[in-house]
């Protein structure tokens, strides 16, 4: 590695590059640009871009001046509460820019902040307080009530709609270093109890750059947010858009239900970029009036979490035709490991599309059952190296074990893969050793 490239967390030494087929160009990103925390480099981002629009939801639209100093106010309410370092922090919150404010605020205080979806069952909510030992939940005065149950008067409450305006809106002095964790996401628990996947200062900015370069956004772009914060999807979403000065615009959840909204909310907001399931993109070509909609504007469309039946994507790209669409694979323990940009003259042949290659900034190698790497064209199992790769499972060292590979110590994405052609992983089945990965495609 040059001194220009990020440096690997230290549980993913180098393996030997002889190893691996080869994924493509490397990106070199700056150094400077991953070797800090994620306020670090908002901080950044709110000097060249103060007054330019970050958050955009139907009931407030903040700069990035506004939200920057909003999550000042956040951080030092927490550390007024707490102010020990490096501790989860719950933020029971809907989808909007209070959410975001308060996920800024907690990295702001250095501490981890762990997203919680209000609709969800109290026992969900319940078994992640227990996980985390969280001391702080922070929320608003809709969701107060519920927090207070959840606090049972052994948490303290900082509710964002109550912080005290006079209280100072500076950035706070304490600085997470890269390899600290920023974030934990629960999976479903739907095979189980809900398992923390904690992700780093550095695995959330090596995402974020990656895909601001790969997808060329700027500071003129309007990124959908259309999946819930505690969902992988959004961290494009908002710290993506956020490397470049870009404005996230939060699709309401009474929205994001009624695809013929969806589609007005698009042509009214003049998005530039759109990411989400391909569910909700195939109930937006059959119900969202797509073609009577003045969407010329969007650039890009992006889809991950799911199979794109082809024959819906085929007709997808008919109905937009000047609309590049990339498609985005990887469990929640890499963010996103591979993507595959869709040709505009997609085959007839009703087979998924590739899951593509590995992304720039990542390594990939594909092993037999015996961890030895397979030829050219053979099936596998997917091993994934690089900066986006989390820190770990939230006080599970037996999950840490079976998921880092003994080869490599890279993680390992639990998918049965071979290669179509050079440089190009179609998905074939899941190995499915560990069903706490579930797997974007």
């Amino acid at each position: 590695m040059t001194d220009r490239v990020f440096k690997l967390p230290p549980k993913q030494e180098a393996i030997p590059a002889k190893c691996f087929h080869p994924s493509g160009t490397f990106v070199e990103f700056p150094k400077e640009e991953i070797e800090q925390s994620i306020p670090d480099r908002f901080e950044q981002i709110v000097a060249a871009h103060s007054g330019r629009l970050a958050v955009k939801t139907n009931r407030a639209e903040l700069t990035y001046e506004e939200l920057n100093r909003t999550a000042n106010r956040v951080a030092h309410a927490l550390l007024a509460r707490h102010e020990s370092v490096e501790e989860p922090v719950l933020l029971l919150l809907d989808n909007g820019a209070p959410m975001i404010a308060s996920i800024i605020g907690a990295l702001k205080a250095a501490k981890i902040y762990v997203p919680l979806d209000p609709s969800f069952p109290t026992l969900r909510h319940r078994e992640i307080l227990e996980d985390t030992a969280a001391g702080l939940i922070v929320t608003d005065s809709k969701n107060l009530s519920l927090a207070a149950e959840l606090a049972a008067g052994k948490l303290a409450l900082v509710n964002i709609d109550e912080l005290d305006r006079s209280a100072s809106d500076d950035n706070p002095r304490p600085r997470a270093a890269p390899d600290t964790p920023a974030y934990i996401l629960y999976t479903s628990g739907s095979t189980g109890t809900p398992k923390g996947i904690m992700h780093t200062h550095r695995s959330g900015l090596s995402f974020a750059v990656w895909a601001a370069e790969t997808y060329g956004l700027t500071a003129d772009d309007r990124v959908s947010n259309h999946a819930p914060l505690h969902f992988d999807l959004s961290t494009f979403d908002f710290f993506a858009a956020a490397q470049v000065g870009a404005t996230t615009v939060i699709v309401p959840e009474a929205i994001a239900k009624l695809p013929s909204d969806v589609g007005r909310l698009m042509e009214r907001e003049r998005l530039t970029v759109w990411y989400s399931v391909p569910f909700a993109l195939i109930q937006l070509l059959e119900r969202g009036n797509l073609k009577s909609l003045d969407l010329g504007l969007l650039r890009w469309i992006l889809f991950a979490g799911e199979v794109f039946p082809t024959k819906h994507l085929r007709r997808l790209l008919a109905v937009l035709p000047h609309v590049r669409f990339s498609n985005l694979f990887g469990p929640t323990e890499t963010n996103v490991c591979t993507y595959y940009h869709v040709p505009t003259d997609l085959p007839t042949s009703e087979e998924p599309i590739p899951i593509g290659k590995p992304c720039g900034n990542i390594e990939s190698l594909v092993v037999d059952g015996n961890e030895a790497p397979v030829a050219q064209g053979e099936p596998g199992e997917l091993l994934i190296r690089g900066g986006v790769v989390m820190c770990g499972y939230w006080g599970r060292p037996d999950l840490n074990e079976a998921a880092f590979s003994s080869l490599s110590v890279s993680i390992v994405i639990l998918l049965r893969v071979m290669r179509a052609h050079v440089g190009t992983l179609v998905n074939s089945s899941r190995a499915d050793r560990n069903s706490s990965m579930p797997a974007k495609r």
